[in-house]
């Protein structure tokens, strides 16, 4: 299976990290793509790279959770590009720590980007793509929105929330000539841990950056198997073996999986967290 040609793409939150990386690889197939970011600077410096590799690359700003703004960003797409085959609803944040010490003030900020930004892309994009009878939708989850690991309480719910409506529209638009795909990876460098937010101490986070540092799949890797998937008409994307497994062990043997989670954070908790 191949892209349409020309493919014109727009990608939220693609000013550094995995947005970066899925701008550049759809630009090496011959792309041509609109960087978004809320901020306009880094935009303009994946713009940079992307043009640097011959394609052709234009910088829309965007606040995930305007709605307008968003319906904006993929109307603009549209008049620039003169269409819009591929959105990837990348732009996320992280909230982390105990339940019970999470502000409301960050999980509505967690669901305000992390999911209402995923459905007011999907809303825009959608009536275009049935229109002209084809399309490719990549939704960014993550392992934790099929796992729901502890202290991820409002990043699980909002990437779970990004898995159950990739799902639906899956089924829901395959027939349109529509293709979904969610991604769903463990751990990989980004920028998401120096501006999350929640309850999380700088030791637990320094652990999380050093998983991060350590994963054998890096951005480009993991921008790579998503497009690669989405080219190919596949609803989930798991990059890593580790995130693999354990979906597998969680569906064969959910109560066991959820056991052993319990353990092993009770465990991380005596190593990390002060009684």
């Amino acid at each position: 299976m191949s892209f349409p040609t020309p493919l014109r793409a727009v990608i939220t939150g693609a000013g550094s990290g995995l947005g970066r990386a899925l701008a550049l690889d759809l630009s090496g197939r011959g792309a041509s793509v609109v960087i978004s970011d809320i901020d306009p600077a880094s935009a303009e410096e994946t713009a940079g790279l992307v043009r640097a590799q011959g394609t052709r690359a234009e910088v829309i700003p965007c606040d995930v959770t305007d709605r307008d703004a968003v319906f904006g960003l993929v109307d603009e797409t549209e008049r620039r590009l003169g269409g819009i085959d591929f959105i990837a609803n990348n732009a996320g944040v992280a909230v982390g720590g105990p339940f019970d010490e999470i502000s409301i003030e960050d999980w509505r900020w967690a669901v305000d980007i992390n999911l209402w930004g995923v459905i007011y892309g999907c809303q825009a994009a959608v009536p275009k793509m049935k229109t002209q009878g084809r399309g490719y939708i990549l939704n960014v989850a993550s392992a934790a929105g099929l796992l729901a690991p502890p202290a991820m309480s409002a990043y699980n719910v909002t990437k779970a929330g990004v898995v159950s409506l990739s799902e639906t529209l899956y089924a829901e638009y395959k027939s349109s000539g529509i293709h979904v795909t969610v991604l769903c990876p463990t751990f990989f460098k980004t920028n998401i841990i120096g501006s999350g937010r929640g309850a999380t101490t700088e030791k637990e986070d320094a652990q999380i950056s050093r998983w991060m540092e350590r994963a054998k799949v890096q951005a480009p890797g993991v921008a790579k198997a998503a497009i690669d998937a989405a080219r190919d008409g596949k609803l989930y994307v798991q990059p890593m073996r580790d995130g693999r497994m354990a979906w597998r062990l969680k569906r064969t043997h959910p109560q066991r999986f959820y056991d052993t989670l319990s353990r092993a954070h009770e465990k991380y908790l005596r190593g990390h967290r002060k009684p």
